[in-house]
């Protein structure tokens, strides 16, 4: 009979044990701030008045329940009809683990290059799509900033906001 060393099995264990979450291992986090828990605001931005300018969209949430954590960048697409288009982080930015109490609030922000109306490299775009880190459900809102031209969107990492 053959016998597996206890190194073995205290190992297994122990990678076991760590992908488990809170969350009964579903790979989601239970603490995570959820879309019906948070406020979000999309805007005031500082629009591209015109292709080839830059403009930003702040989105900032606001906790109205229990103490929840955002850890990881918020996850965005632009869609139009049919396409869609998942932003990246801003380059060199590193996201940071935030708890938020009640009350508190965090911030985004979305930097664009407008592009050309009717431009085949431009994307159209109508809806902005938002995943919150940690979580699989997402919220839709208008974008009302005209079409980005070809993949020129990222997002920022989450700050801290108010007081």
């Amino acid at each position: 009979m053959r016998t597996v060393p206890i190194a073995v099995v205290a190992l297994a264990s122990a990678l076991l044990l760590t992908a488990c979450d809170s969350g009964g291992g579903t790979g989601k986090n239970s603490s995570a701030c959820k879309f019906g828990e948070v406020g979000v605001q999309v805007g005031p931005a500082s629009t591209a008045p015109a292709a080839g300018d830059t403009g930003e969209v702040p989105v900032s949430l606001t906790n109205q329940s229990k103490p929840c954590t955002l850890d990881g960048f918020p996850r965005v697409t632009l869609r139009a009809g049919g396409t869609s288009v998942a932003l990246t982080s801003q380059k060199g930015a590193k996201a940071q683990k935030l708890k938020l109490a009640k009350g508190e609030a965090a911030a985004f922000t979305i930097t664009y290059v407008r592009g050309k109306a009717g431009d085949p490299q431009s994307l159209a775009a109508t809806r902005l799509l938002l995943t919150l880190p940690g979580g699989s459900d997402s919220a839709s809102y208008t974008w009302s900033y005209g079409p980005v031209q070809g993949k020129q969107a990222s997002v920022s990492a989450f700050q801290q906001a108010g007081d």
